[in-house]
């Protein structure tokens, strides 16, 4: 059973920062692709932002410019800076490892990210 934990949201004003960290002990000895999802409340699951296995990211055009997605392998984690949130980015945000070599697709529970006007 893949270990992955997800944490780092919370409630802020419109313009305040928050980062999301995913935490998986698999980060460590593999290189994953991994990829954050956002859902709001009555709405479809969106694509944010992701890092590939070699440290390629790329941002949905909503968060260009405001989101910075980084790898840190040793520590096992991936991050999500968000600055400059606005009440459209309230959502639950989910981490998700892509298919790879001894990388297996999981997706987590998700941190709730709450930002009002």
């Amino acid at each position: 059973q893949v270990q992955l934990v997800e944490s780092g949201g919370g409630s802020v004003q419109a313009g305040g920062s928050l980062r999301l960290s995913c935490t998986a002990p698999l980060f460590t000895s593999n290189n994953c692709g991994v990829a954050w999802y956002r859902q709001a409340a009555g709405k479809q699951r969106e694509w944010v932002s992701s890092i590939s296995t070699d440290d390629t990211p790329a941002y949905a055009g909503s968060v260009k410019d405001r989101f910075t997605i980084s790898k840190d392998k040793a520590l096992g984690s991936v991050y999500l800076q968000m600055n400059d949130l606005k009440p459209e980015d309230t959502a639950l945000y989910r981490c998700k490892i892509r298919s790879g070599l001894g990388c297996p697709t999981y997706l987590g529970q998700g941190t709730q990210v709450t930002v009002s006007s």
